[in-house]
């Protein structure tokens, strides 16, 4: 049994997905995601709360795309931010189309796990905005523009799954937001 192998949390996730996968959510348990990744349930409940959060615990999301919203000039103007965001993003999903779209597809197939998804990105959306007014960006704006990053973030997420082109995914997170920008101004597509 590879117990003392690195990176246990890693083979939590991978085996719970492929477990999830195979079986449904519903059907596994974590004494079996355990089990697949060689590890005991005690190690697994070190790492994660329950059964969903080994598909939502990493916060890799939340802190990048509010690092590099934190991070970006302050000359440039709220919308401009998330770009820098969702750029910063784009590249944590650099090579990870499969995993992605299988992790998706589990998420899809259960109404609880959609929840949680929902949950996650309310949560991302009030952070980016608590971090858009710490640069000095004002109320409703802050939060408006939050959620439209949010709402770009899961629709090009979606787009980008399904595209049979194999983009990247900063590409498709630009041409959302260059749509947004054009709506928002009444432009094309409004």
């Amino acid at each position: 049994m590879g117990r003392w192998e690195p990176n246990a949390r890693g083979r939590l996730a991978e085996a719970a997905l492929e477990l999830y996968s195979e079986r449904g959510f519903e059907q596994t348990t974590v004494a079996e995601i355990a089990g697949r990744a060689g590890l005991t349930e005690r190690t697994y409940f070190r790492h994660y709360a329950d059964k969903r959060e080994v598909l939502f615990g990493s916060t890799d999301l939340q802190d990048l795309l509010v690092g590099a919203a934190a991070g970006a000039p302050e000359s440039l103007a709220p919308i401009d931010v998330l770009a820098v965001g969702l750029d910063a993003v784009s590249e944590m999903f650099e090579g990870r189309r499969a995993y992605a779209r299988k992790r998706q597809g589990v998420i899809t197939a259960n109404a609880e796990l959609q929840e949680r998804e929902l949950i996650k990105l309310a949560s991302l959306s009030a952070a980016l905005a608590g971090t858009l007014r710490r640069r000095g960006v004002p109320e409703p704006a802050a939060s408006l523009t939050a959620e439209a990053g949010v709402a770009v973030f899961k629709v090009g997420f979606e787009r980008w799954l399904e595209d049979s082109e194999e983009r990247g995914m900063a590409p498709v997170m630009r041409e959302l937001l260059d749509e947004l920008k054009a709506v928002a101004g009444g432009g094309p597509g409004s």
